[in-house]
């Protein structure tokens, strides 16, 4: 779900930036140094998972895991997934530096939304709502990431409406997928070191 340089209009990509700016700023300061080792271990988890590509038409889908980042770091989420989308963009040519702002905010909003989701288990602390919170955040943190996607996609012309379309339906499955991934990965966490989900 990146989007390549050259598709967006300036104004538009500006406005990524500055809007991303804005969330690593306030995300960032959050952060304490013993939260980095975390960060940095799910933020190379997010970059090695986007990198598996499978063609679909015109298009190609991949693991995104920007649910899993949310639920594991909250509010750092925005700058993990900045630099794990940064370094996709000048290593591999995946997304682009212009759209690089624009990515951060289809990628991290739905991040943070799944942090508040997940948050729900303060209140419903049981093993099988947490297993339920993690399903909902990995299926939602797509669905949100191609809703936004196709939505700056439409803002770029009505060229790619039909690509838009295509990016919505050909992520209904991945949705699928990261959200029985997302169930299995925090199901281990439970077993193994739950103060992660803390």
């Amino acid at each position: 779900m990146h989007l390549s340089d050259g598709i967006l209009d300036g104004s538009v990509c500006l406005a990524g930036y500055a809007v991303s700016a804005i969330m690593i700023a306030y995300t960032a300061r959050k952060i304490s140094n013993e939260d980095v080792p975390k960060i940095s271990v799910v933020t190379a988890a997010f970059f090695v998972a986007s990198l598996i590509h499978v063609k679909l038409g015109p298009s190609s889908v991949h693991l995104v895991l920007n649910g899993l980042v949310g639920i594991l770091l909250g509010l750092a989420a925005i700058p993990s997934i900045f630099i794990g989308l940064l370094l996709q963009a000048v290593v591999f040519g995946h997304g682009g530096i212009t759209t690089l702002g624009v990515n951060t905010i289809t990628m991290g909003v739905p991040a943070l939304l799944s942090c508040f989701i997940f948050r729900i288990k303060k209140r419903y602390p049981q093993k099988s709502m947490v297993l339920f919170l993690s399903f909902i955040c990995g299926a939602v943190s797509i669905v949100g990431a191609a809703l936004l996607t196709a939505a700056f996609l439409m803002s770029a012309g009505k060229e790619f409406f039909t690509i838009a379309k295509i990016v919505l339906l050909a992520n209904i499955p991945i949705m699928l997928i990261e959200a029985i991934i997302t169930l299995l990965v925090v199901s281990f966490l439970l077993k193994v070191k739950p103060q992660l989900l803390d």
